[in-house]
C-alpha cells in the first residue's frame, strides 16, 4: 500500500504560479497528476517516472506547468505558472505500480493509488 499526501493548493489569481507537492511513503514506479473540475471528468495533468525521469504533459498545461521529483524524498512535485481560471479544479496525484510509457502513462486506470485531492482556485 501507498500513502498519498497533497499539498500546496489554495485561491490565486490568474497569471499567478502555485506549486503542489504530492508525498509518497514509498517509492513507486510512476507518479501522476490529475485534476476535476465541478461537472467534469477526471483529466490526466501530467506524470513522471521514478527511474528515467521521463514526463508527460496534457496539451491544455504544456508550457506552463512543470513536473519533478525528489527521489530522497519520494516528493512529486507541479509547478503551475502562468495560471488560468479554466485550471480551477481538484488537483489529485496518484502512483502506479507498473512502469508506464506513452499513452499508458496519461490513463487513470494506470495508477493504483490515489491522494485526497487538494483545491487549486485561478479567480480571473
Amino acid at each position: 500500500q501507498v500513502q498519498l499526501v497533497e499539498s500546496g493548493g489554495g485561491l490565486v489569481q490568474a497569471g499567478d504560479s502555485l506549486t503542489l507537492s504530492c508525498a509518497a511513503s514509498r517509492r513507486t514506479f510512476g507518479m501522476g497528476w490529475f485534476r476535476q473540475a465541478p461537472g467534469k471528468e477526471r483529466e490526466f495533468v501530467a506524470a513522471i517516472t521514478w527511474s528515467v525521469g521521463s514526463t508527460y504533459y496534457a496539451d491544455s498545461v504544456k508550457g506552463r506547468f512543470s513536473i519533478s521529483r525528489d527521489n530522497a524524498k519520494n516528493t512529486v512535485s507541479l509547478q503551475m505558472n502562468s495560471l488560468k481560471p479554466e485550471d480551477t479544479a481538484v488537483y489529485y496525484c496518484a502512483a502506479a505500480n507498473r512502469y508506464c510509457s506513452g499513452a499508458g502513462c496519461y490513463r487513470s486506470d494506470t495508477y493504483n493509488y490515489w491522494g485526497q485531492g487538494t483545491q487549486v482556485t485561478v479567480s480571473s
